[in-house]
């Protein structure tokens, strides 16, 4: 009789299930985009896919999505789902740290020239991609910018380096964009102030000077927010930082809160070298850079956060539970908020149909970026069921496929993710929860929500067919809501800040039904605009704090179960 009731059950939740091309109220980063395999220098035979230093621009209500080296970009009417245009005419190698600008809504503006020396290129139809270029070429320009504010007067923006400050000149947007003469220097790195801009993983390099990069422009409510990012983006510390003046050239002062785009913790890290646009119902977005660098320093994936200006004109970025599942850009008044569904298969067991030495099936539930499991062979005989442990209700999961020895470069027609992921309570009864048999998407960071929750104790991924020579995958992320208490308030926090003002040590109380913990922090008790997630830890050495300023920390325990009350809130001289 039970096994009679499992079957019934599995019969009527597979009517429930995922359906492709269904609408997703919710995303979840790393970003689920095609990312373009990358063509190396010719003495490098190295295949990896990437997606960096995006810049996204709105045009005419649609969205533009520029990424480096990637053959040409995306579009979206939602900022969501994102289609790859391959357009008539663009640079041969793909665009270096493009920059793109809405003129409005006449002419679309590009520039990232990989050569650093470039003219703007211009179109008034994106989609079908007939670019043309401006009749002048500027010189000796990484990570350019291009603004044009609404008197029609034109600016670029540019700097790279671990050395020079971000600069800026006039262009004459009437006379093929000449560029003045005179070069502005606005602003550089002051790493014995900032502790965020500090080199290294965790700022811990004290010989390498931090990397400056990516500057771009947003102007809101009369003010201009120059945002450029740091320390450099093979570090789970990469960020964007702002500063902000009263006209494009300055004088730039240093924004109190900073930086405005970091997500140091958590599965996938960074969030830097991005661009900021408003979205669906007027929202800000930023798009950043996250570090994944297994394969090649420079692999890398995208991430969006929702983006604000507080009461006091101070810009932050919420990437609080930055990689867990958040409200699409499409719902009114909730978007990009966390949507309050938790991670139910962290370091769960696991069992695999097949693998290879040095690629455990342990990476597959560690919420380890940069560690993966390899099946033996790459066909549809390869499986892999995680053991939830007890059930609890699923709404969502996410598949993050990983490279290895791919030997694929540039944009490669026809690649496709199939499988299926099936569902039981007692892993003898299987139900269908996801189909994607037919699929002709290529899916790598492959991010689903259902329907309708489906409550299940085992998850088991089928094969059919991936596009890269191996079966490789980072990571199976299931997400939902389990039957379990959420764990109580954190006690016996504790804060001590060094000599070395940029640095503070931050522990409390393990809890033994925890997985994790939020340490928040900002410039007041109403600005906790900043957190990282810590993983069964109960300390945090942080080094991103600004020598000057007063802060206050908090500190909340989650688990699969939900996420427990903040802390009592502490200032910190």
């Amino acid at each position: 009789m039970r096994n009679f009731l499992l079957l019934l059950f599995s019969i009527a939740i597979t009517t429930s299930v995922h359906a492709q091309g269904m609408r997703m109220d919710t995303y979840c980063n790393p970003l689920n985009i095609d990312y373009t395999y990358m063509i190396f220098n010719s003495h490098r035979d190295i295949s990896y896919r990437s997606g960096a230093d995006p810049a996204v621009v709105e045009f005419r209500g649609e969205y533009y999505l520029f990424v480096t080296r990637s053959m040409g970009y995306w579009h979206s009417t939602d900022l969501q789902n994102w289609n790859f245009i391959k357009p008539e005419k663009w640079y041969f190698e793909g665009s270096n740290a493009p920059a793109a600008h809405n003129y409005k809504d006449s002419v679309l503006y590009v520039t990232g020239n990989p050569s650093g020396h470039m003219s703007i290129l211009y179109t008034d139809d994106p989609k079908k991609g007939n670019w043309k270029a401006v009749p002048a070429i500027i010189n000796n320009l990484q990570d350019p910018d291009l603004f044009i504010d609404d008197d029609g007067q034109a600016y670029m923006f540019w700097g790279s380096s671990n050395k020079f400050p971000i600069r800026g000149r006039k262009l004459d947007k009437n006379k093929r964009f000449i560029a003045d003469s005179v070069v502005v220097e606005l602003f550089n790195l002051i790493p014995e102030n900032h502790g965020w801009e500090r080199f290294g993983e965790n700022h811990a390099d004290t010989v390498l000077g931090g990397y400056m990069e990516g500057p771009w422009l947003t102007k809101h409510n009369g003010r201009y927010y120059m945002q450029y990012a740091a320390p450099g983006t093979q570090f789970n510390v990469y960020g964007d930082g702002v500063y902000v003046a009263d006209g494009p050239l300055g004088p730039y002062r240093y924004q109190q809160h900073n930086p405005v785009s970091y997500k140091p913790g958590g599965y996938m890290n960074g969030a830097g070298h991005g661009s900021t646009v408003i979205g669906p119902g007027g929202n800000y977005w930023h798009f950043a850079t996250m570090d994944y660098s297994v394969n090649m320093t420079w692999e890398r994936r995208l991430c969006m956060f929702p983006t604000f200006f507080d009461q006091d004109g101070i810009m932050y970025t919420d990437t609080y539970f930055g990689d867990y599942p958040r409200y699409a850009p499409s719902v009114p008044n909730k978007g990009g908020r966390f949507r309050g569904w938790m991670l139910l298969s962290y370091n769960k067991p696991v069992s695999v149909s097949s693998m290879q030495e040095g690629f455990d099936k342990t990476a597959l539930t560690d919420e380890v970026a940069k560690t993966s499991w390899l099946a033996e062979s790459n066909d549809d005989k390869q499986w892999i069921i995680i053991n939830l442990e007890k059930p609890a209700d699923m709404h969502a999961i996410q598949i993050n496929y990983a490279d290895y020895e791919s030997d694929m470069y540039g944009r490669i027609d026809g690649l496709r993710h199939r499988y299926t992921v099936e569902g039981s309570l007692d892993a003898e009864n299987w139900f269908v929860i996801v189909d994607k048999s037919k699929s002709f998407k290529d899916t790598p960071n492959d991010y689903i929500e259902l329907e309708s929750a489906v409550s299940t104790r085992y998850i088991r991924y089928k094969n059919i067919e991936v596009p890269t020579p191996n079966l490789a995958i980072s990571e199976i992320r299931v997400f939902g809501i389990g039957t379990g208490r959420k764990p109580a308030k954190v006690k016996n926090f504790h804060l001590d800040r060094h000599s070395d003002k940029r640095d503070i040590s931050i522990n409390w109380t393990k809890q033994e039904s925890a997985q994790g913990y939020n340490v928040r922090w900002g410039i007041a008790r109403d600005k906790l605009y900043s957190s990282w997630m810590v993983y069964d830890d109960n300390t945090l050495l942080l080094k991103s704090l600004n020598t000057s300023q007063t802060y206050y920390f908090a500190v909340e325990a989650f688990n699969e179960n939900g996420v427990s009350d903040l802390s009592n809130i502490q200032k910190v001289e």
